[in-house]
């Protein structure tokens, strides 16, 4: 299949460049995946799950979240400003990484409280992901418009993800569907931005954004679920 022009958008290019660039997309994003499911395994099995999850109870989840969104942004920022393909890789792992390490204490409550639960979440939003992006390829419908909302509900969001946490309240489980429904419109959304505005060469960082996506909804799926039983 063709590489195509690395300066001009897939989605610009002929049938053939973009089916090759978006095949490469989603073969980063299942590696980011695996890469995820490896280090858990790893937490886990070395007793590192359990440590972590002391620790994030011992010290303030605001610290936690703030260093989480930190490291995320320093991952984006490697990966943006990459000129070479291990720089992009790099942001990409380093992305991988701290998801990995902040969902460790949900999986290990999840385990214990409700066994099973991670594997049902895990295939309710590998399940979602693949049909939101059958939607996002063959509709007609031009769903960059969400640009902006997205924006604006992400910000109201974390407004409220930091309001609970200094009230200790809780927020239920119209917040995690509110918040999975979040999950689904960024996925329309970056998967059409992809292919519309994204150059054959910037395949990895197309699939961070996927993969932040997908693990969003993860982990409301699973919040979700731990509710329910």
């Amino acid at each position: 299949m063709e590489y195509g022009n690395t300066t001009v958008p897939a989605g610009l290019q002929s049938a053939e460049v973009r089916t090759a660039f978006m095949g490469r997309v989603y073969a980063r994003l299942v590696a980011g995946v695996a890469a995820f499911v490896l280090i858990e395994l790893y937490l886990f099995t070395s007793g590192l799950a359990v440590a972590i999850t002391e620790f994030v109870f011992s010290t303030s989840w605001l610290l936690i979240l703030g260093g989480f969104m930190v490291v995320s942004w320093l991952a984006n920022s490697v990966a943006l400003r990459a000129t070479t393909p291990g720089s992009q890789w790099g942001g990409y792992l380093l992305l991988v990484a701290a998801n990995a390490l902040i969902f460790a204490p949900m999986l290990v409550i999840a385990e214990v409280q409700v066994p099973g639960t991670v594997a049902a979440a895990g295939q309710y939003s590998i399940g979602g992901f693949v049909i939101l992006s059958v939607i996002a390829h063959r509709s007609a419908r031009d769903f960059t418009w969400l640009g902006a909302t997205l924006r604006w509900f992400g910000v109201l969001a974390l407004v409220a993800i930091v309001i609970a946490v200094v009230t200790g309240s809780a927020l239920g489980t119209w917040f995690s569907l509110a918040m999975i429904g979040f999950a689904g419109a960024a996925i329309l959304y970056e998967t059409q931005v992809i292919l519309r505005e994204t150059p054959p060469g910037r395949e990895t960082v197309a699939a961070m954004a996927l993969f932040s996506s997908l693990a969003l909804m993860f982990w409301y799926v699973l919040r979700l679920l731990m509710s329910r039983r």
